[in-house]
C-alpha cells in the first residue's frame, strides 16, 4: 500500500505517525520544528486515515509493513520514528519486526500492553456525522457536540471533514473499517517482540495511558528504553505541551 505523506526539510529521515482518527497534518507545526533542527521529516498518513488508501484489513502487522514499504518506495534504509498512541503501537511493532530500519524510537503516551476499546462515543458521533447531510463545519461541530463535550477533541476530529461537493462534506477516515477492527487498536505487542535499540517513551503526567506498573512491560520489550514525563500534559501531550515535547524528543534524537 502506498501511503500518503508530506515531507519537509533535509537531513536524516524522521518518520512521524499520528494516532487513531488523526493524520500527518496534526503534526505540521512540530514537523516544521524538527525540519528546522536538521531532519527530513515525513508526516505519514496511516492506512484508512488522512489521504492514504482505504482497506478492510487493519492491524499493527499490516500498519508496520505499510511504513516499511513507504521507506523502500522512498529508498530510505534507516530512519528514526516518533509515534503517538496508535502510531506509537505501529512504531513499536515496526521496530520489533524490522529493527535494522530504526535508528531511534520515540513512543508518545502508549505502552505495549492491551487497552480495552474506549472510543465508542467518538465513533458513534462520527457515524452520525457520516450519515447526516452536513453542509458546513459549524453544523458538523454542533452535531458532534451531542456526543463529545470537549471542544479540543471535536476540533481534532473535524480535521477529518472533507468537502466532497460545493455544499456537502464527508469524512476522510475509513470509518467502517476502523469500527470493524476496533479491537485491533488496543492489541498488545506479542510477548516475544523485542527491540534492543535506543528508545524513549514520553508520557503525559495527567494521562493514565502509561502507569508506573507499565514500566516493567516496557522494559521487557524495550530493554534500552528511557521513560520521561511531560509535566501538565494529558494524552495529546505533543499538542498540549508542544515545546516541552519537542525539547525532550529532540535532545534524545540528536544525542
Amino acid at each position: 500500500m502506498k501511503l500518503h505523506a508530506n515531507v519537509e526539510g533535509n537531513g536524516f529521515p524522521l518518520f512521524i505517525l499520528h494516532g487513531f482518527l488523526g493524520m500527518g497534518d496534526n503534526w505540521k507545526t512540530l514537523g516544521k520544528e524538527y525540519a528546522d533542527a536538521g531532519f527530513q521529516v515525513h508526516l505519514i498518513d496511516q492506512r484508512n486515515h488522512g489521504r492514504s488508501p482505504h482497506s478492510s484489513e487493519f492491524n499493527y502487522t499490516v500498519l508496520a509493513e505499510d511504513v516499511k514499504q513507504y521507506a523502500e518506495d522512498n529508498q530510505i534504509s534507516k530512519f528514526s520514528i516518533i509515534g503517538h498512541s496508535m502510531g506509537g503501537k505501529t512504531a513499536m511493532q515496526l521496530a520489533c519486526q524490522h529493527p535494522e530500519l530504526i535508528e531511534k524510537l520515540v513512543v508518545a503516551d502508549i505502552a505495549p500492553k492491551y487497552y480495552e476499546p474506549h472510543h465508542q462515543q467518538i465513533l458513534e458521533g462520527l457515524t452520525r456525522l457520516e450519515e447526516a447531510e452536513i453542509s458546513s463545519r459549524k453544523e458538523a461541530d454542533q452535531l458532534l457536540s451531542e456526543f463529545i463535550s470537549e471542544q479540543g477533541i471535536r476540533m481534532f476530529l473535524l480535521k477529518n471533514l472533507n468537502r466532497k461537493e460545493k455544499n456537502a462534506y464527508g469524512l476522510r477516515v475509513n470509518l467502517s473499517a476502523l469500527k470493524q477492527n476496533i479491537e485491533e487498536v488496543g492489541k498488545a505487542l506479542a510477548e516475544d517482540a523485542h527491540f534492543n535499540g535506543e528508545t524513549l517513551f514520553l508520557k503525559g503526567s495527567k494521562s493514565n495511558y502509561i502507569t508506573d506498573e507499565d514500566k516493567k512491560i516496557i522494559h521487557q520489550h524495550f530493554p534500552e528504553a528511557k521513560i520521561e514525563s511531560i509535566q501538565g500534559a494529558g494524552h495529546w501531550l505533543h499538542a498540549e505541551k508542544k515545546d516541552a515535547f519537542f525539547e525532550a524528543s529532540i535532545s534524545f534524537l540528536k544525542a
